[in-house]
């Protein structure tokens, strides 16, 4: 992997801000985009999703965790898929899902658990890694590896 055109670290104190972050984000994803979560379980990964879903015009009441279906398709403002590679074990596993051939779709994506498989990135994605600080608050650090991504990171956090 190539290294990060931009990085950008900060904190959020609570659930809630976590979730605002995510639905900035939303508002600013445009198809074609590629958004990777890493973080252990409980760092925020469902808040962040579920603001960026609520961001890109996705009613929150089809937000649903697709753990067990890989990857659940959202309509919105852009249309979205959302992504949990948890339950695979290697690239070769999510190969036959037939996920990369969603990457050619032209929809927004965003990808939980993205560390566990990283050949499933593009070569040009935002990176956002979740960590525990404390009861409520995690800290992001963001990486935007291309010209895209790293205008979508200056345009979501400055």
């Amino acid at each position: 992997m190539s290294e990060a055109t931009r990085t950008r670290r900060l904190v959020s104190p609570s659930p809630e801000e976590t979730h605002r972050l995510g639905v900035k984000l939303g508002q600013l994803l445009a198809p074609g985009d590629f958004v990777g979560l890493v973080g252990d379980l409980g760092a925020g990964k469902t808040h962040l999703v579920r603001g960026v879903a609520e961001g890109a015009g996705v009613a929150s009441s089809e937000v649903a965790s697709p753990t067990f279906a890989i990857v659940y398709p959202y309509d919105g403002r852009i249309p979205l898929y959302h992504a949990d590679l948890y339950r695979l074990a290697d690239q070769e596993e999510l190969y036959a899902t037939g996920f990369m051939d969603l990457l050619d779709e032209g929809r927004a994506m965003l990808v939980e658990w993205l560390d566990r498989i990283p050949q499933a990135a593009p070569r040009d994605f935002l990176r956002v890694t979740l960590r525990h600080e404390g009861e409520d608050a995690r800290s992001l650090e963001v990486e935007a590896f291309g010209a895209r991504p790293a205008a979508l990171l200056d345009a979501w956090l400055g």
